[in-house]
């Protein structure tokens, strides 16, 4: 099995945060998500790994430093999802591609869509399920028919995981930007693009700072269905590195989570929060509902 993880965003949405971190490295209850994503692929068997990046890159790179065997495809201009599927061409193998975009927490089982892409002739296998929030893709019965609203048609979510056949990528023009829907809608209208319904598995986009912070509070309240380990001890609802400091008097209230090296000051008091390694909140600080970083909240409180 081949899969690439789709790592090269601007992250907008996630804007002044992703200014500072590229988004595939947020941390979810203190551990990369990148990490994350990478461990499951290999649970499943991936022999061959691709990870792309364009934004804040080199910080990209050096995450992937404890997977040596990961390929690094460095792209010195964002090429939309389709220019980088191929431009990875160069690495692949003649058999089918996993891709998985970056910016997800999910437990879709993904050596079962897998199995179910090979066994179903098609180009293209996409993992959907009933999202409301998202449901744009028009269906019938296990194929595609439109990424628009089709008469008639019931609509699905695509969960941003599918498997493709690396030669229905030589579609795409080498070295340009180019979304890979608009590739997949020609293909829909060939009959060559199915699905596979994952609507049991857990699944998270992570695209808006409110998307992160009620991720981590699902998480850690124990309101989602999702076993999720997290690196640190667990104090109620909080989700503590091994090497935060706390001052007397701190507050921790509802749920919330300290990254390495945090430092909390006397008296502080944090609810709903998510902070980042190394940041120090000072002594009597009231913080709430907020991904708390050093630099963001250096501006915050100027």
């Amino acid at each position: 099995m081949q899969a690439i993880i789709l790592a090269a965003g601007l992250g907008t949405r996630l804007r002044p945060y992703t200014l500072i971190r590229p988004k595939p490295l947020f941390p979810i209850l203190n551990r990369p998500l990148l990490h994350r994503l990478l461990d499951m692929l290999a649970a499943v068997g991936c022999r061959r790994i691709i990870v792309n990046c364009h934004h804040l890159a080199t910080q990209v790179r050096d995450a992937l430093g404890p997977y040596s065997e990961v390929i690094c495809q460095y792209e010195p201009k964002i090429l939309g999802t389709g220019g980088s599927l191929r431009l990875a061409l160069n690495h692949l193998d003649d058999e089918p591609l996993l891709v998985m975009n970056g910016d997800i927490v999910h437990s879709i089982d993904l050596a079962a869509l897998y199995t179910h892409h090979c066994c179903s002739g098609n180009m293209v296998t996409m993992a959907v399920h009933n999202y409301p929030r998202f449901n744009t893709v028009s269906v019938a019965h296990d194929r595609v028919l439109s990424f628009q609203p089709v008469t008639g048609a019931p609509q699905l979510a695509f969960t941003g995981i599918h498997v493709v056949e690396p030669q229905a990528l030589l579609e795409i023009p080498g070295h340009s930007f180019f979304h890979i829907i608009d590739l997949y809608q020609k293909l829909a209208g060939r009959g060559r693009v199915g699905i596979l319904r994952v609507d049991d598995g857990f699944w998270r986009d992570i695209g808006t700072p409110e998307d992160y912070l009620q991720l981590h509070g699902d998480l850690l309240t124990g309101s989602c269905e999702m076993s999720f380990a997290g690196k640190g001890e667990i104090r109620g609802n909080w989700l503590s590195a091994g090497d935060v400091h706390m001052a007397n008097g701190v507050e921790l209230s509802d749920w919330g989570c300290l990254g390495h090296g945090v430092r909390v000051g006397e008296g502080a008091r944090l609810a709903r929060c998510v902070v980042w390694d190394g940041v120090e909140i000072a002594p009597g600080s009231r913080i709430e509902d907020a991904i708390v970083t050093g630099s963001v909240l250096k501006a915050a409180l100027s």
